[in-house]
């Protein structure tokens, strides 16, 4: 093969005249007079087919090539072979023609759809009645071996051996009819039997109407064996068969012309009267046409299916339609068919012919085109590079995040997953999410929830180092939406973004903002919150689980002994106060020193061995109860209860709680001072009416006996019956000074920080005349949320 072609190329240059062209590889095609090669143009590499016939080696044929070559050049018609160049010597024949391929190379490996099949017959029927009608003329060779295909996918008439105008009496049909290769298997009844002069005595349409029936015999069936196909129809479709049946009567008299056959098929109904046809039809007058007559095209292209030629598609209708889209006033509906089209074509094709188109068309201002790109964006996005889509596209689609069309809005809003990953980093973490922030407040709710429903299926997108906190801002503000819809999107997005989260914002910040919706007016929001919230405590068990039980440092005492308040036992854990008696005790047991009756006489008393006995023993007298409650404040636990303060347990106690940072916590429980005595007891229990209050200033008491006696103890006048409740401060600072100066009558240490009164006059004041404490003060619930002052890089306050 590669010594032919360089001894073709040396012929051409020593030879004959320049040929811009180059020899590609040798078509194998049919018995013919012809030798087909691919081939280039040198001057820009385009594809063409060479017909070569070299005169030394089939000379007594030479008048036929001649003879094909003279009528390609006059010939002028769209289903006629294209010629490009042709070059004439007295030793070879070159002709330069677009790119072909033979027909029968489809017929052979029935590749042919019968769409397919009935078009190219179009194309050939009416490429032959041109020839036998307006030209007077007999094609004299027609069958499937004349017949090629271009890149186009459309049928090529060539063969043009014996073409002759029926009024030229030595026309070439005459005398060279018969050195046709394979001709005898085509030839017609009457010139079989008369020979082909045979011709003058018929209508000279005959021979090319019975060789039309014979080739749509082969292109249904394949090989035609030369036997009389006359009422043969295998393979034929049934609305052919009237027509068929006439063109290979063997009466060449009787036989309808191709013209007849042509215009029989095009009626309504007919054979010839398919949405294939019409579309190649009006293809090349497309931006001619008016309105209604372009809707009816475009609607016809959207009732094709997969079934047609996509060659054609492709080198035909294809740029038609992309230019009548971009420049024609196509539309969105042309632009649908060009999607449809591009889905087939390769992806070098795809890069060449329609990205360009496509950039293009996203700069164009025309919502209904812009929103067409939008919605066949996922048919090309994979063709799309990402440089492409970075540097081209996204630019001009973000203006729709902010367009006054909503449903452009939307469009682009919905777009977002399918180009998400081909954005880069920085424009998912900036750019975009600055406009996913104005459509989580757009206007139209729907919108809104699209963008939670979006954020949620690109978290895996966002960056790590804000997407928690994009995530949780914008879907929690969605918690609060008045759409349903929105709500719902929005929890079913938290419960699919859980993995995202920290167990800590899990239980601090998203528990807390998605519990309300376990009692929304909407059944659906309540159904999703349930299903949302068993996720998250799921995760929060499981991690509570793995935490260690304490992570506090075991206390000790000042003597180096255990911690002076135990931890519950599961025995103890079974009341639920069970934990406060089991400290309460263990206090007593740690306390040494002497205790104090009611009558002012001093008792030894050691250490009780027990927490259980000493409980039975405060029970058994109120008297002693009283003394042993102010002999166990006179020890105070070192472990501090304030979160702000460095003071001692009872400092923390009755100290005025408005250093804790969440002041409102002890307004939330609501004002106690309002109960009246009635209210007071009820809610508490009957008080005992021998017990007195410790902390009262006062000097009297009420005599305690050694022994119980059912008969009541009168109350003195100086103890109030009220319980106290005027919300200022005891004065435990005075009475634990004078505690320490009778243990130690010399010493002159100062008091702890904190424990000290603030003023004599303060401490002489009796209780009952101080003024009551603002802590006290009806106050108003604040529901306002505080500034958690948290959003250093300002993505909370875009949601």
């Amino acid at each position: 093969m590669d010594f032919l072609k360089s001894a073709v190329a040396s012929a051409i240059a020593a030879q004959g005249p320049s040929f811009p062209y180059s020899f590609g590889d040798k078509v194998d095609i049919d018995s013919s007079i012809w030798t087909l090669y691919n081939g280039t143009r040198r001057a820009d590499g385009s594809n063409c087919s060479i017909f070569s016939f070299e005169v030394t080696a089939n000379k007594s044929r030479l008048p036929l090539a001649k003879n094909a070559l003279k009528k390609l050049r006059t010939m002028r018609h769209p289903g006629v072979i294209k010629v490009l160049d042709a070059v004439e010597t007295d030793s070879y024949i070159y002709i330069a023609t677009e790119r072909l391929v033979p027909l029968r190379w489809h017929v052979k490996r029935k590749s042919l759809s019968p769409e397919t099949i009935k078009w190219g017959l179009y194309s050939i029927a009416r490429t032959v009645k041109f020839i036998n009608e307006e030209g007077s003329s007999i094609h004299g060779s027609l069958r499937v071996a004349s017949i090629y295909t271009s890149e186009s996918g459309e049928w090529k008439l060539g063969g043009f051996e014996v073409l002759s105008n029926v009024k030229d009496d030595d026309a070439i049909i005459y005398t060279y009819g018969s050195l046709v290769p394979d001709s005898s298997r085509f030839t017609p009844p009457e010139l079989a039997q008369s020979g082909w002069d045979a011709i003058k005595k018929s209508p000279h349409s005959a021979v090319d109407s019975y060789n039309f029936g014979t080739t749509i015999y082969e292109v249904f069936n394949g090989d035609f064996s030369g036997q009389y196909p006359a009422g043969q129809t295998k393979g034929v479709p049934p609305t052919m068969h009237a027509g068929y049946k006439r063109l290979v009567n063997t009466n060449p008299k009787a036989r309808i012309t191709v013209g007849a056959f042509f215009e029989q098929g095009r009626r309504s109904g007919g054979f010839f009267d398919s949405p294939l046809i019409k579309l190649t039809e009006g293809i090349d007058n497309l931006d001619v046409k008016s309105e209604t007559e372009r809707a009816e095209f475009l609607d016809g292209l959207d009732q094709l299916t997969d079934d047609f030629p996509e060659d054609f598609f492709k080198m035909k209708i294809l740029p038609e339609l992309l230019k009548s889209v971009e420049f024609g006033g196509g539309g969105p509906k042309a632009f649908g068919v060009v999607m449809k089209i591009a889905a087939k074509l390769p992806n070098d094709d795809f890069e060449a012919r329609v990205q360009p188109v496509v950039i293009r068309l996203f700069g164009n201002p025309d919502r209904a085109i812009r929103v067409c790109l939008l919605e066949n964006l996922p048919l090309m996005i994979d063709r799309l590079p990402q440089k492409v889509v970075n540097d081209k596209i996204f630019p001009n689609m973000v203006s729709g995040f902010t367009d006054l069309a909503p449903l452009v809005r939307e469009q682009t809003l919905k777009s977002v997953l399918v180009v998400i990953h081909k954005l880069s980093d920085r424009i998912i973490n900036g750019e975009l999410l600055k406009y996913l922030a104005k459509t989580a407040n757009d206007e139209q709710p729907g919108i809104r929830t699209n963008t939670t429903i979006c954020l949620g299926k690109i978290a895996k997108n966002l960056g790590s180092s804000n997407r928690a906190k994009v995530l949780i801002a914008a879907f929690t503000r969605s918690l609060r939406d008045p759409f349903v819809h929105a709500r719902n999107a929005a929890l079913m997005a938290l419960a699919a973004t859980g993995e995202y989260f920290t167990e800590e914002d899990c239980a601090s910040r998203i528990l807390p903002v998605v519990c309300p919706s376990l009692i929304d007016k909407e059944k659906l929001v309540r159904d999703q919150a349930n299903k949302t919230v068993d996720i998250y405590l799921q995760r929060i068990r499981k991690a509570a689980a793995s935490m260690p039980d304490t992570i506090l440092p075991p206390s000790q005492t000042a003597d180096g002994s255990g911690p002076r308040m135990s931890t519950p036992q599961p025995s103890e854990v079974s009341s639920w106060a069970g934990w406060a008696i089991s400290s309460f005790t263990n206090k007593l047991s740690a306390v040494s020193g002497e205790m104090q009756t009611a009558n002012g006489t001093t008792t030894p008393q050691a250490a009780s061995p027990s927490a259980g006995s000493e409980s039975k023993r405060i029970a058994s007298s109120t008297s002693s109860a009283s003394a042993l409650h102010r002999q166990a404040v006179k020890s105070p636990s070192p472990v501090p209860l304030s979160r702000n303060s460095t003071t001692s347990a009872p400092d923390a106690y009755f100290k005025d709680p408005s250093p804790i940072e969440d002041d409102d916590a002890g307004d939330a429980w609501g004002d106690m001072g309002d109960m009246n005595d009635d209210d007071t007891a009820d809610a508490w229990g009957e008080p005992s009416d021998n017990t007195a209050d410790p902390w009262s200033n006062t000097t009297t008491t009420t005599p305690a006996t050694a022994t119980t006696t059912s008969k009541p103890v009168k109350k003195t006048p100086a103890v109030s019956s009220k319980p106290f409740d005027d919300g200022s401060e005891p004065d435990f600072a005075g009475w634990l000074a004078a505690q320490a100066q009778k243990k130690n009558p010399g010493s002159s240490k100062p008091l702890p920080k904190g424990l000290a009164k603030s003023s004599s006059a303060t401490a002489k004041k009796p209780l009952a005349s101080r003024p009551a404490s603002a802590s006290t003060k009806s106050k108003k619930i604040d529901l306002k949320p505080k500034d958690t002052g948290g959003d250093e890089d300002g993505w909370g306050d875009g949601w």
